[in-house]
């Protein structure tokens, strides 16, 4: 083994614990104020899943604070996304390895499959490389194949840090306000064929910015 996969494999043993012990100590000193949480218990109580849709930009602190809900969840099979899924197996997530480049259907088929078993989905809505805040077909044919309702996630902060990424991922500061948002559940009618998904992207895309023009809103931003 030669010492650049040994760093790498040493890093993806590393990863989730730290992930796990610096976001524990960063979001402890953030207060969250959580919107529509109501939305999300109705389906609790029903032992419904639903399809969580969110940006790229909130990965981070949408992974920290929905720990403890049962999640399956698609991620990249790249170097990089190996490190996302190890993060996420810490957190007891279930992954399926996938993406629009590569094993997407037999991600989709898994994904559909543990949806239909009762796990609720997480879905990164423009995908793992954007563009930025433009929704990709997956969640709204995930739906369409499961009937399982598509519920809008978005959160802002009033301090953070932003990275010099293609979505501007962003990072709270220590001692932030957080606003955290669960919109109104979307319906997806079952059975629709490919050609029939472009009007229901449209409308989740508007559902999904119009949640985030409403949660930066609340600290007198357009955006982040």
């Amino acid at each position: 083994m030669s010492m650049k996969q040994f760093i790498y494999k040493l890093s993806l043993l590393l990863a989730p614990i730290f992930f796990n012990l610096a976001t524990r100590l960063l979001f402890a000193t953030c207060r969250t104020k959580i919107h529509g949480a109501a939305v999300r218990e109705r389906f609790h109580e029903k032992g419904q899943p639903f399809i969580a849709a969110f940006w790229h930009y909130s990965i981070i602190y949408t992974i920290y604070l929905s720990k403890g809900i049962p999640w399956v969840c698609m991620v990249s099979a790249s170097k990089d996304g190996e490190y996302i899924a190890r993060i996420l197996d810490f957190f007891c997530y279930k992954t399926v390895r996938g993406s629009k480049s590569g094993g997407g259907m037999k991600a989709f088929r898994e994904m559909a499959e543990a949806v239909k078993n009762g796990l609720n989905a997480a879905i990164v809505a423009d995908g793992s490389k954007g563009p930025a805040r433009k929704v990709q077909a997956g969640a709204v044919a995930l739906a369409s194949h499961t009937g399982a309702p598509i519920v809008p996630v978005a959160w802002a902060a009033d301090n953070y840090f932003a990275f010099k990424s293609w979505d501007r991922m962003v990072l709270p500061k220590p001692f932030s306000r957080i606003e955290f948002m669960y919109g109104e559940p979307v319906s997806i009618p079952q059975g629709l064929a490919n050609g029939d998904l472009e009007d229901h992207r449209l409308a989740l895309e508007n559902r999904l910015n119009h949640l985030y023009e409403k949660v930066w809103a609340a600290f007198g931003r357009n955006e982040h």
